[in-house]
């Protein structure tokens, strides 16, 4: 059925849970076909395990040394190349198609474009996070077998998995983060570059004087993320709870930002 069809006829016209669907559908198939997506995954899984496992195991040989976080490891490897890396494939999903100009394309398909960003955030943030989850489960055994004559800790352990479940949505929140970036930006470069800005400059505050550096840096998202993946959060900082809202919040009003921006520039 073509556009022509559904404006002569409006009752002809998909019902909204199947055009949602098709537009779905479609971003699934760009995101899925392109190289790019996977290479990307693929370096943020090596760097992800391979920096948990080997922090881990530099763990083991420090003497009296016993690991009392079940994440520790892990989220220490995660804080640069794997958190980029997923962030630049929520960019990628909306700048790769600004650069080549097949934005038109999609815009004249899907003339709503909110309804754009949302099949792209979708897309995006499903095969984030499944990705995330599982990569989250992986290098928590891994690292965790490595310390367990050292006081590893299983997922039965009190806290544990909603700690790596937490581990795993972190890279999920900075997907959606790096999608509302490419929607707002619209430019490759300037969106990866304002990527590692909005994700390590805030960690700038916490070089400020007490009590400044945790009252800011609370809000920030590496120290939410480190909150809500701890067994023993920080007094002086905000509670898993509402650090788990400080994550969700980013993604939130970066994706808040480009829906509105989107529908007010030209494509």
């Amino acid at each position: 059925m073509t556009a022509l069809d559904i404006a002569a006829d409006p009752q002809s016209a998909p019902r909204l849970p199947v055009r949602a669907r098709d537009v779905l559908g479609s971003e699934w198939t760009k995101v899925r076909s392109v190289r790019s997506t996977y290479w990307i995954l693929l370096i943020a899984a090596v760097t992800a395990i391979g920096g948990s496992t080997i922090i881990a195991a530099a763990s083991t040989g420090r003497a009296g040394h016993s690991p009392f976080e079940p994440l520790e490891p892990v989220f220490i490897a995660w804080v640069e190349y794997p958190v980029l890396a997923v962030g630049i494939l929520g960019v990628l999903a909306f700048t790769a198609e600004y650069s080549t100009g097949q934005i038109r394309t999609t815009f004249a398909a899907v003339p709503q474009r909110r309804a754009v960003l949302a099949a792209k955030a979708g897309a995006v943030g499903l095969l984030t996070l499944c990705f995330s989850e599982l990569l989250a489960f992986i290098s928590f055994f891994l690292s965790q077998a490595i310390v367990s004559n050292h006081g590893g800790l299983s997922l039965a352990h009190p806290g544990v998995a909603g700690a790596v479940l937490a581990a795993g949505f972190t890279l999920f929140a900075i997907a959606m983060v790096g999608v509302g970036l490419g929607a707002i930006i619209r430019h490759t470069a300037g969106a990866i570059a304002a990527l590692p800005a909005v994700i390590y400059l805030p960690l700038v505050l916490l070089s400020l004087p007490a009590p400044w550096a945790d009252r800011i840096g609370k809000f920030t998202v590496l120290i939410a993320a480190s909150q809500v993946v701890s067994l023993h959060p920080k007094a002086s900082l905000l509670s898993s709870d509402l650090s788990m809202l400080v994550l969700v919040a980013w993604p939130a009003v970066t994706l808040l930002i480009a829906a509105l921006l989107i529908t007010r520039r030209d494509a």
